[in-house]
């Protein structure tokens, strides 16, 4: 050592490690959008894309308010952002969008259309820019994209020409096009449920992708317009639980309400059992809301809530989603059809589901939370499936078992630096005194009613330690929700013989 005089300092690394927090309730969604009127259609297929608005979406992904034959939208993507974005306003929310444009695809029939005002509208959704070809109606000569026009696509989703002042064809009146068009109606649910081939993933294999690429974990998955569906809705739930080999999370699967799943509230519990809807790790929901004219998959709309409530909650997910006002305006089957009045002063949907409390109790305890209009639409039910044959309070309680995925998703996040340090006292004095310190930050705050943390030799043999394995030993009591609460009335009539004889 050199001959020191004077004054000096020296650093030493904290024993407090400071926790790592994932965002408690970033929504994964997977399905289908019109990625046609995306910046790049090709680039966005089985990929983790995130988007913290709007306006990002629909730049990533396109947006189409087109129907499909049961009014539900085409692009199951464009309800998780409308409920995320327009309806809830909660971000940021990751896509995963399955439709292939080189797969899921069909040709268009070259056809005239007119010109007015230079501009030429084809009647046609989900056209792919790059494949469309445009000729002259008199002489077929054969126009260039940018010198002689120019594409973009209207509120309908119809792709619209647009001539180049100076171009071939500025004169034109009509214009002969072709063009191939993405197709969703050929997705099906082997799209969805995905499949990992060497270093190709689709679907929900995908899912594995958004912790390296974004640095977060996710926090709940769902797949509205799909998760209905027995065998993607089981999958849904399997992939809840050691996404990367040791984070967990929740999801939201919709029980079937078309006509041919659950029809009536009484026949809730048959349907989610034939469905094999039974995880801690899922809430099923039933049946499907609207908002005014727009029609959604409850699990759009219940993921986009839940996600809200704990962006408001400092990001601590012990809040349960239940008996919280939401956006909607009624509940209604799979089905239903949307009628306008007469007046244009708004309409009507067929197929309404009206449920009163006792209904809505009933569909809970099946281990199924729904929506009734108490003083405004509210959620209603804080249940996983896993209820009623499972009833330990961390895993029949949505809340509760969200609130030990979180913690344990950072408890790894938090101390994954400390791998491969040398196992001594100091190592397990650190995380035992940076875990209780956080976990009485989270009571003191009423999140938790306890979170503290042992090291008991007990549970650490000596062939474990000498094999570098620690054991700690958390004790997590999240609140449960105050699900009932009873107030026993009494006649008393000393009050009143008191009252009347001045007594």
């Amino acid at each position: 050592m050199p001959y020191q005089h004077g004054v000096r300092v020296q650093e030493r690394a904290t024993s407090i490690v400071a926790p790592i927090t994932g965002t408690a309730g970033l929504q994964v969604v997977f399905g289908t959008a019109p990625i046609n009127m995306a910046d790049d259609p090709y680039k966005v297929t089985n990929t983790p894309v995130i988007a913290y608005n709007w306006a990002e979406a629909v730049s990533k992904l396109g947006y189409s308010e087109e129907k499909d034959e049961d009014g539900h939208y085409l692009y199951t993507l464009c309800a998780s952002m409308y409920a995320s974005f327009k309806l809830v306003n909660v971000a940021p929310v990751i896509f995963v969008n399955v439709l292939d444009p080189k797969k899921h695809k069909k040709e268009n029939v070259e056809a005239t259309y007119p010109v007015e005002s230079m501009e030429a509208v084809i009647p046609i959704t989900g056209i792919l820019p790059g494949t469309v070809q445009v000729k002259t109606e008199t002489d077929d000569t054969v126009l260039e994209a940018e010198t002689d026009y120019v594409l973009s696509f209207n509120d309908d989703g119809n792709l619209v020409i647009t001539l180049v002042a100076g171009g071939r064809g500025a004169e034109a009146t009509g214009l002969k096009v072709s063009s191939t068009s993405i197709d969703p109606t050929v997705v099906d649910a082997d799209d969805i449920i995905g499949a990992s081939a060497g270093s190709a993933e689709s679907g929900f294999e995908v899912l594995r992708q958004v912790y390296p690429k974004f640095g977060m974990t996710p926090g709940l998955i769902i797949a509205p317009g799909w998760s209905h569906i027995p065998d993607v809705g089981i999958v849904l739930a399997a992939k809840c639980q050691e996404i990367n080999g040791y984070f967990s999370c929740e999801g939201f699967v919709d029980i079937d309400s078309t006509p041919s799943g659950c029809t009536a509230y009484s026949d809730v519990k048959t349907t989610k059992e034939s469905a094999g809807c039974n995880s801690e790790h899922i809430m099923a929901l039933w049946p499907c809301v609207v908002s005014g004219s727009i029609k959604f998959w409850y699990s759009a709309v219940m993921a986009a809530l839940t996600a809200y409530l704990d962006a408001n909650n400092d990001d601590v997910p012990n809040l349960s989603p239940s008996n919280e006002l939401v956006g909607i305006t009624g509940t209604v089957l799979a089905d239903a059809v949307y009628t306008e009045n007469a007046d244009g002063t708004g309409g009507t949907w067929s197929k309404e589901v009206l449920l009163d409390q006792l209904q809505a109790n009933v569909v809970n305890s099946f281990g199924v939370s729904t929506a009734l209009n108490n003083n405004g639409w509210r959620t209603w039910g804080n249940r996983t499936a896993a209820y009623p044959a499972n009833t330990d309070p961390k895993d029949m309680w949505f809340c509760c078992r969200r609130f030990f995925s979180w913690w344990g998703n950072s408890f790894i996040l938090t101390y994954a630096q400390k791998v491969d340090d040398p196992a001594n006292r100091r190592l397990i004095e650190s995380i035992v005194d940076a875990e209780n310190i956080r976990g009485n930050a989270y009571v003191a705050q009423d999140k938790c009613a306890a979170a503290r943390i042992e090291f008991i030799a007990e549970e650490n043999s000596v062939t474990d330690l000498i094999n570098g394995k620690l054991t700690f030993h958390q004790h997590l009591a999240p609140y449960v929700p105050a699900e009932d609460i009873l107030n026993t009335l009494e006649f008393d009539p000393d009050a009143l013989q008191s009252a009347l004889t001045g007594g």
